[in-house]
């Protein structure tokens, strides 16, 4: 079977869960908007008296969480979150899937390059975030849209889903990267998965102290920010351009390493 296709049908279930829990969350979120905006208490003043440090750790920040488009600037975060541990994830299990299932050998003495082979497995790791991303747009343009009140969300709303799928192909890329490098793959997903963790709490940590603000670099979670994407000035050019090197860069490090490693079956 092509293997683009055989990676497209071995990741379809995965794909689903990952979509229907995109889905509940939207959902969710907007309900409890709902139930908050309807309570009849202004819900900046529930806020108002919570520690800096909760509030930084919620990703709540700045928004003005009593209009739809403020409190999905709230949501964001979740979905942004959800959306790139499956990317990193996928991105590692794509690689070292051969390995865990005991047909690295099988596959490598195929008739087709090494070139090919990672090629048709990171193109379909692409369609599969593309489809992630397509949903949470449209599930977050139908449910914010419904609970608007008349207030215009669609620009807001495409802007961040573009900054998500650049921190998607980041970290998809990151997981591949290390499943290519790492001698024992298999341990690549739960790598991926700390690199996350630890850039999204280097994020938190700047929001609770601006003299350290120059880090925002180190932590894709700076990126592309619903409060200024959102609310400034779109996606920032600096932060385009640096993604798309780290991605250019840890792509050739996928192929590079790929290409030398060793069968382990």
């Amino acid at each position: 079977m092509n293997i683009f296709l055989k990676e497209l049908k071995s990741h379809r279930k995965s794909l689903i869960f990952w979509s229907i829990g995109i889905f509940l969350m939207v959902t969710s979120g907007m309900v409890k908007y709902e139930s908050l905006s309807s309570s009849g208490q202004p819900m900046n003043e529930m806020l108002a008296g919570m520690p800096k440090s909760l509030l930084a750790l919620l990703g709540i920040g700045e928004f003005d969480i009593s209009t739809a488009s403020g409190y999905y600037g709230l949501l964001y975060i979740y979905l942004l979150l959800m959306a790139t541990i499956h990317s990193a994830m996928l991105g590692a299990t794509i690689i070292a899937k051969e390995e865990r299932d005991k047909t690295t050998e099988f596959l490598f003495v195929k008739p087709v390059s090494r070139n090919r082979i990672i090629t048709a497995k990171l193109l379909a790791a692409l369609v599969n975030i593309v489809v992630l991303n397509i949903v949470t747009f449209i599930s977050s343009l139908v449910l914010v849209g419904k609970y608007s009140s008349g207030e215009v969300v669609t620009g807001d709303i495409a802007i961040t889903m573009a900054g998500m799928f650049i921190l998607q192909l980041l970290f998809m890329v990151i997981g591949s990267s290390l499943a290519a490098v790492k001698r024992k793959s298999k341990t690549a997903a739960s790598f991926a998965a700390g690199i996350l963790l630890l850039t999204y709490l280097i994020s938190v940590v700047i929001d609770l102290n601006e003299g350290i603000e120059g880090l925002k670099y180190l932590t894709p979670f700076k990126y592309f920010e619903a409060k200024n994407i959102m609310f400034g000035g779109g996606l920032e050019f600096i932060y385009v351009l640096l993604s798309a090197g780290l991605i250019a860069a840890l792509t050739a490090v996928t192929f590079i390493f790929y290409k030398k490693r060793d069968l382990n079956v």
